[in-house]
């Protein structure tokens, strides 16, 4: 008998590499990033690239749902790109691309336009948001920007999307889609699992610590940039609002320190309550003095090598293209079966 043909499903399996599951986290480039981005997202994709079959990349069709001015959103676009792998990314170890140049997002968006229903999107708590805030520019965008989102997510089967508390609403409506189609045309899309880190915590602004730190806060103090040198790193540090208890602890009453703790926690990769032991002798100003240093020793090989590839943008280009190339190879494989299953041409 030929050996060969004898193998059984078990061994057969046994000798393939077992295919990992699929993680996907896109950021939308619609200013400059912040140590919130990067800790919340971009420092834990460092470590996945290592876990899973890796999808990043810049949401920057989900950037013009409100009014952008077009060369800072392609200068912002590889910008995001160049601090993926800045931050230690390998483009051989994960797909980075631009959602502008597969046009498959687009495509599969339409489809799932059409099984969406207008009730549930207007319900989107982010949609009320910024309905209040782009009244002037109230476009349909805005309404169907949860579509695209499961259209980005649905394209690759993923199998898990890194996701914060304001994403896990538009995480469960891609569920919805995602179970709906399968449901009515047969199965084709992986029902997608929210990845949360139990110990990540919001990094909220250092001028005010009951608003989330973010890059269109009009106080430059409130955040610190990805790029931004050491000195201004320090001079933020210092001028971050505590309180006028000067009792070094970890509790609501002290939003401010609770924030600073926090950081300090994040880039140390400690317990809140480690730092809290650590500095429970000290007055705030010796604090800040170490958080302010430790920041820079984290961010600054990272802002150096994010200069590098912004200097010569040939290299941040020929990733996004490859990587788009390939995302799209993947993109298209979904997209062609659900095309054949709601009846259209190719």
């Amino acid at each position: 008998m030929d050996q060969t043909k004898a193998q059984t499903p078990q061994t057969q399996g046994a000798e393939e590499a077992p295919k990992r599951k699929v993680a996907f986290s896109l950021i939308q480039p619609s200013g400059d990033l912040t140590i919130g981005n990067y800790l919340g997202a971009i420092k834990s994709f460092v470590k996945m690239q290592d876990q899973y079959d890796c999808f990043f990349g810049v949401a920057n069709l989900h950037a013009i749902t409100v009014t952008q001015v077009a060369a800072d959103l392609r200068r912002r676009s590889l910008e995001v790109i160049a601090y993926i792998v800045a931050a230690g990314v390998k483009p051989e170890k994960a797909t980075l691309f631009i959602q502008s140049q597969v046009p498959e997002h687009a495509e599969l968006a339409w489809v799932l336009n059409s099984i969406s229903s207008i009730g549930q999107l207007q319900r989107m708590t982010q949609f009320k948001d910024k309905a209040q805030k782009h009244a002037d520019n109230l476009n349909a965008a805005l309404l169907t920007y949860p579509v695209l989102m499961a259209a980005d997510i649905l394209l690759y089967q993923s199998h898990v999307v890194p996701v914060g508390a304001d994403q896990k609403q538009h995480l469960e409506f891609t569920r919805d889609l995602a179970e709906r189609f399968n449901s009515r045309y047969s199965p084709t899309f992986t029902v997608p699992e929210p990845l949360t880190d139990e110990n990540a915590t919001r990094i909220m602004s250092l001028k005010d610590p009951s608003s989330k730190m973010s890059k269109s806060d009009p106080d430059e103090n409130a955040y610190i940039l990805i790029k931004d040198e050491p000195a201004a790193i320090r001079r933020k540090i210092a001028r971050a609002v505590t309180d006028s208890e000067a009792h070094f602890c970890y509790r609501p009453e002290q939003a401010g320190l609770m924030n600073l703790i926090n950081l300090y926690a994040a880039y140390a990769e400690c317990a809140p309550k480690d730092v809290v032991e650590r500095f429970h002798d000290s007055d705030y100003a010796t604090f800040k003095r170490a958080l302010g240093d430790l920041i820079v020793e984290k961010m600054e090989p990272i802002r150096q090598r994010f200069l590098t590839l912004m200097a010569d943008k040939k290299e941040i280009e020929a990733i996004s293209r490859d990587g788009a190339l390939a995302a799209q190879r993947v993109a298209r494989r979904t997209l062609s079966k659900v095309y054949r299953k709601v009846g259209l041409l190719q």
